[in-house]
Protein backbone atom coordinates (compact mmCIF):
# COMPACT_ATOMS: atom_id res chain seq x y z
CA UNK A 1 0.00 0.00 0.00
CA UNK A 2 1.34 3.73 -0.59
CA UNK A 3 0.74 6.31 1.43
CA UNK A 4 -1.49 7.90 -1.40
CA UNK A 5 -3.86 5.19 -0.93
CA UNK A 6 -3.96 6.05 2.41
CA UNK A 7 -6.52 8.56 3.91
CA UNK A 8 -5.23 11.87 4.21
CA UNK A 9 -5.61 12.79 8.02
CA UNK A 10 -5.28 10.38 11.14
CA UNK A 11 -8.89 10.09 11.92
CA UNK A 12 -8.05 9.42 15.80
CA UNK A 13 -8.71 12.19 18.11
CA UNK A 14 -5.16 12.14 20.01
CA UNK A 15 -2.08 11.64 18.18
CA UNK A 16 1.36 12.73 18.62
CA UNK A 17 2.53 10.85 21.79
CA UNK A 18 5.31 8.85 22.29
CA UNK A 19 4.61 5.59 20.27
CA UNK A 20 3.68 3.55 23.08
CA UNK A 21 0.90 5.65 24.19
CA UNK A 22 -0.14 6.51 20.61
CA UNK A 23 -0.41 2.44 19.92
CA UNK A 24 -2.64 2.37 22.66
CA UNK A 25 -4.58 5.56 21.22
CA UNK A 26 -5.12 3.41 18.20
CA UNK A 27 -8.53 2.02 20.23
CA UNK A 28 -10.62 5.34 20.95
CA UNK A 29 -14.62 6.40 21.58
CA UNK A 30 -16.63 8.22 19.20
CA UNK A 31 -20.24 9.42 20.00
CA UNK A 32 -20.49 6.46 22.68
CA UNK A 33 -19.35 3.94 20.27
CA UNK A 34 -16.04 2.10 20.85
CA UNK A 35 -13.53 2.60 17.71
CA UNK A 36 -10.06 0.84 16.89
CA UNK A 37 -8.12 1.66 13.74
CA UNK A 38 -6.78 -1.70 13.04
CA UNK A 39 -10.18 -2.88 13.33
CA UNK A 40 -11.65 -1.41 10.07
CA UNK A 41 -12.60 2.00 11.31
CA UNK A 42 -14.04 4.90 8.95
CA UNK A 43 -13.87 2.13 5.84
CA UNK A 44 -10.07 1.24 6.67
CA UNK A 45 -8.74 -2.05 6.25
CA UNK A 46 -7.10 -3.95 9.18
CA UNK A 47 -3.93 -3.57 7.22
CA UNK A 48 -4.83 0.22 5.90
CA UNK A 49 -5.46 1.25 9.69
CA UNK A 50 -1.99 -0.58 10.41
CA UNK A 51 -0.63 1.46 6.98
CA UNK A 52 -1.71 5.18 8.68
CA UNK A 53 -0.74 4.42 12.08
CA UNK A 54 2.86 3.48 10.78
CA UNK A 55 2.87 7.04 8.38
CA UNK A 56 1.68 9.03 11.60
CA UNK A 57 4.04 7.48 13.80
CA UNK A 58 6.92 7.85 11.49
CA UNK A 59 7.51 4.09 10.73
CA UNK A 60 6.77 3.74 8.09
CA UNK A 61 10.06 4.42 6.21
CA UNK A 62 11.38 1.22 8.56
CA UNK A 63 8.51 -1.32 8.47
CA UNK A 64 5.93 -2.64 6.39
CA UNK A 65 2.29 -2.74 7.12
CA UNK A 66 1.38 -6.21 6.80
CA UNK A 67 -0.98 -8.74 8.32
CA UNK A 68 1.90 -10.23 10.43
CA UNK A 69 3.24 -6.78 11.36
CA UNK A 70 -0.58 -6.48 12.59
CA UNK A 71 -0.30 -9.21 14.79
CA UNK A 72 2.78 -8.70 16.66
CA UNK A 73 1.34 -5.00 17.00
CA UNK A 74 -1.70 -6.02 18.63
CA UNK A 75 0.20 -8.34 20.84
CA UNK A 76 1.85 -5.26 21.97
CA UNK A 77 -1.15 -3.40 22.46
CA UNK A 78 -2.51 -5.31 24.71
CA UNK A 79 0.65 -5.93 26.67
CA UNK A 80 1.15 -2.13 27.00
CA UNK A 81 -2.67 -1.87 28.16
CA UNK A 82 -2.45 -4.36 30.78
CA UNK A 83 1.30 -3.27 32.06
CA UNK A 84 -0.22 0.77 32.21
CA UNK A 85 -3.14 -0.35 33.61
CA UNK A 86 -1.57 -2.19 36.93
CA UNK A 87 2.10 -1.73 36.44
CA UNK A 88 1.92 -4.02 39.98
CA UNK A 89 0.47 -6.90 37.24
CA UNK A 90 3.59 -9.39 36.59
CA UNK A 91 1.80 -11.00 34.00
CA UNK A 92 1.47 -7.61 31.80
CA UNK A 93 5.18 -7.35 32.87
CA UNK A 94 5.90 -10.42 31.16
CA UNK A 95 4.10 -10.17 28.29
CA UNK A 96 6.25 -6.81 27.76
CA UNK A 97 9.17 -8.63 28.16
CA UNK A 98 8.00 -11.16 25.42
CA UNK A 99 7.59 -8.66 23.33
CA UNK A 100 11.26 -7.48 24.25
CA UNK A 101 12.77 -10.26 23.49
CA UNK A 102 11.97 -10.13 19.21
CA UNK A 103 14.64 -7.62 19.15
CA UNK A 104 17.39 -5.55 20.59
CA UNK A 105 19.59 -2.87 20.64
CA UNK A 106 23.50 -3.24 19.09
CA UNK A 107 26.02 -0.45 19.51
CA UNK A 108 28.04 0.69 16.64
CA UNK A 109 30.39 2.69 15.94
CA UNK A 110 29.66 5.59 13.10
CA UNK A 111 31.64 8.58 11.80
CA UNK A 112 30.27 10.35 14.39
CA UNK A 113 31.20 8.06 17.27
CA UNK A 114 29.04 6.05 19.19
CA UNK A 115 26.07 5.10 17.92
CA UNK A 116 23.42 2.59 17.91
CA UNK A 117 20.77 0.30 15.67
CA UNK A 118 18.05 -1.97 16.46
CA UNK A 119 17.87 -5.53 14.91
CA UNK A 120 14.87 -8.02 14.78
CA UNK A 121 14.95 -11.40 13.68
CA UNK A 122 11.78 -11.00 12.15
CA UNK A 123 11.30 -7.58 10.80
CA UNK A 124 7.47 -8.13 11.55
CA UNK A 125 8.00 -7.63 15.36
CA UNK A 126 9.83 -4.27 15.01
CA UNK A 127 6.77 -1.80 15.49
CA UNK A 128 5.50 -3.88 18.28
CA UNK A 129 9.19 -3.95 20.09
CA UNK A 130 9.57 -0.16 19.21
CA UNK A 131 6.44 0.22 21.03
CA UNK A 132 7.48 -1.48 23.59
CA UNK A 133 10.83 -0.37 24.60
CA UNK A 134 9.20 3.20 24.15
CA UNK A 135 6.96 2.26 26.80
CA UNK A 136 9.91 1.38 28.88
CA UNK A 137 11.95 4.86 28.02
CA UNK A 138 8.83 6.53 29.61
CA UNK A 139 9.12 4.51 32.49
CA UNK A 140 12.57 5.27 32.61
CA UNK A 141 12.29 9.02 32.51
CA UNK A 142 8.58 10.02 33.65
CA UNK A 143 6.40 6.88 34.90
CA UNK A 144 4.02 9.17 36.68
CA UNK A 145 3.28 11.50 33.80
CA UNK A 146 1.88 8.66 32.06
CA UNK A 147 -1.53 9.37 32.35
CA UNK A 148 -5.01 7.88 30.95
CA UNK A 149 -7.74 10.43 30.44
CA UNK A 150 -9.70 11.51 33.85
CA UNK A 151 -12.84 11.62 31.77
CA UNK A 152 -14.56 8.32 32.34
CA UNK A 153 -16.25 7.67 28.79
CA UNK A 154 -12.58 8.11 27.48
CA UNK A 155 -10.04 5.68 26.94
CA UNK A 156 -6.99 7.48 25.69
CA UNK A 157 -3.92 7.88 26.94
CA UNK A 158 -1.30 10.43 27.13
CA UNK A 159 2.43 11.57 28.64
CA UNK A 160 2.01 15.19 30.73
CA UNK A 161 4.27 17.45 29.57
CA UNK A 162 3.25 20.27 30.97
CA UNK A 163 5.32 22.17 33.10
CA UNK A 164 3.36 21.50 36.77
CA UNK A 165 2.39 18.11 35.83
CA UNK A 166 -1.16 18.52 36.23
CA UNK A 167 -2.66 17.57 32.48
CA UNK A 168 -5.92 15.60 33.50
CA UNK A 169 -7.46 15.49 30.01
CA UNK A 170 -6.45 14.02 26.79
CA UNK A 171 -7.81 17.36 25.19
CA UNK A 172 -8.96 20.21 27.07
CA UNK A 173 -11.13 20.70 24.04
CA UNK A 174 -13.10 17.31 23.97
CA UNK A 175 -13.24 16.08 27.29
CA UNK A 176 -12.00 18.87 29.41
CA UNK A 177 -14.50 20.96 27.64
CA UNK A 178 -17.48 18.52 28.69
CA UNK A 179 -16.26 18.37 31.93
CA UNK A 180 -16.39 21.99 32.59
CA UNK A 181 -19.98 21.89 30.85
CA UNK A 182 -21.32 18.83 32.98
CA UNK A 183 -20.03 21.33 36.18
CA UNK A 184 -21.62 24.47 35.19
CA UNK A 185 -25.00 22.55 34.19
CA UNK A 186 -24.46 21.15 37.89
CA UNK A 187 -24.05 24.14 39.44
CA UNK A 188 -26.56 25.87 37.59
CA UNK A 189 -29.32 22.90 37.93
CA UNK A 190 -28.64 23.30 41.77
CA UNK A 191 -29.91 26.86 41.94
Amino acid sequence: MTTAELPTADPRPLTGEPVALDLLNTRWVQEGEPLDLFAGAFGLSRVQGLALWLESTGLSGRFRADAATLVHLLTAREALARAIADPADGGARALVDAVLEHGRIRATLTSGGPGERTEFADPAWGPAWTAAYDYLELLGSDPDRIRKCASETCVLHFHDTSRNGTRRWCSMAACGNRAKASRHYARTRER
